[in-house]
């Protein structure tokens, strides 16, 4: 009898992986069949709960629950200010301005199509929005300046991944909330890994034009007229993403609070400053959030079901009593969890993954002693190679809406930068 209590948990202990594999495997083949992200993951993780429990009863107060989180309200928000911003042309003089202080480097139009990226990732939260908005503006000018088609989708598609990281960022607010994590420091800690990114990615711009047989010429350095007229253009654009994290920093307001500020301040510059925005631009910009919020609340409901039936079937308990009884450090955790994510993210966008992996990560993130405001700037930074990385790179599929471009000739562009997001991420 001993002997048999003995060797069951030895079994179970080694039952987890294989089941979280197998689970894993059987909703990527759900997803692949083109079925809503949503309705795959709701269909899959009800199929779980019946079989575990041979019951739904629960399910409504499950997702009710959920939702019901104050710290939600920060995502339709920030996405209304990005909107306003957008819709009101108040990021429209961004990459001129961008262009105009940077255009005497090497590879200057690259880097300046860097820089745009990194403030618009500070407006929008969003990797789709800044390579649609970024790039509509630079991929024909460079091309146009002589640059190749490659190079200009390259820097579009690496430079739009960090609207995930720098904030305001959607993905770490969802993380927030799910992992009942401080938003404010996540958004804290963000700052200067996404400015360290974009850094890592104007180098290699100016580096690769200097190294390039495709020579192109570099412009004159602007004049300090040029550079006080660029500034004036694009002076809400960079206050507004300001005041928004300053705020926070300074303990002024709460992340949601500062979303309400920064919708406010975003409607107030688009309609008193630039005087180009009505009531009717209101509305618009009110159905677009509301319809990209409600997307990522059903996907969030659907994930709370499976993350529950992960939770009935015991896999996140199992994971810590596996990893406590083989005594894996954190770096081995953690290079396992990231290489799921690569994998997870050639399949799978941000969300889905952040909502998936979550609940089965955090209890081992405890029993290790990660911070899980530091696991969450890390696994924000490998969900940006998610975004780049094909069969299903959001911001492959955004370059190709503006280009037109053969798919393989932007994944080819992009290549560089995937290196280079997972050289910053070992960082």
């Amino acid at each position: 009898m001993p002997a048999s209590r003995i060797a069951r948990p030895a079994s179970s202990r080694r039952r987890p992986p294989v089941l979280f594999a197998l689970i894993l495997a059987g909703l990527v083949l759900v997803l692949l069949t083109g079925i809503p992200v949503f309705a795959g993951l709701l269909l899959f993780a009800t199929a779980i709960l019946y079989a575990a429990e041979g019951q739904l009863g629960s399910i409504g107060d499950l997702v009710f629950g959920k939702l019901d989180t104050y710290l939600l309200v920060a995502i339709p928000l920030f996405t209304l200010m990005a909107h306003f911003m957008i819709r009101g042309k108040v990021v429209d003089d961004l990459f001129g301005a961008a262009h105009t202080l940077l255009r005497h480097l090497p590879g200057g139009m690259g880097v300046a199509t860097v820089a745009a990226c990194t403030v618009f990732a500070a407006i929008s939260g969003s990797s789709v929005a800044t390579a649609l908005t970024i790039g509509s503006a630079a991929i024909p000018l460079m091309i146009r300046y002589g640059y190749s088609p490659r190079f200009a989708y390259g820097v579009v598609g690496g430079g739009g991944t960090l609207g995930i990281l720098i904030p305001p960022s959607g993905p770490m607010v969802l993380f927030g909330v799910v992992s009942d994590t401080s938003i404010g420091a996540l958004f804290m800690a963000g700052v200067v890994p996404g400015l360290m990114l974009a850094l890592i990615f104007a180098v290699y711009c100016m580096t690769s034009s200097k190294l390039s047989a495709r020579r192109v010429a570099t412009e004159p350095r602007a004049t300090l007229k040029e550079v006080l007229a660029a500034l004036r253009r694009s002076f809400w654009s960079l206050t507004l993403p300001a005041m928004v994290l300053g705020g926070m920093y300074f303990g002024v307001f709460t992340a949601t609070e500062a979303a309400a500020a920064g919708a406010l301040g975003a409607l107030l510059i688009a309609m008193f400053v630039y005087r180009n925005f009505t009531l009717k631009d209101v509305w618009h910009s009110a159905i677009d959030a509301a319809r990209n919020s409600a997307m990522l609340f059903l996907i969030l409901a659907a994930a709370a079901l499976l993350g529950h039936a992960l939770t009935k079937l015991r896999i996140p308990n199992q994971m810590v009593e596996l990893v406590t009884q083989y005594g894996v450090s954190q770096l081995a955790f953690l290079f396992a969890v990231m290489l799921l994510v690569f994998v997870l993210g050639m399949f799978l966008e941000t969300i889905s993954i952040i909502l998936i992996t979550t609940p089965v990560v955090l209890p081992v993130l405890a029993a290790l002693k990660i911070d899980p405001v530091w696991y969450g700037i890390l696994l924000t930074i490998n969900l940006e190679l998610a975004l780049i990385t094909p069969p299903v790179g959001m911001n492959l599929f955004a370059i190709k809406a503006i280009t037109r471009a053969p798919i393989g000739e932007i994944i080819v562009g992009v290549a560089p930068f995937v290196a280079l997001l997972v050289l910053g991420s070992r960082w």
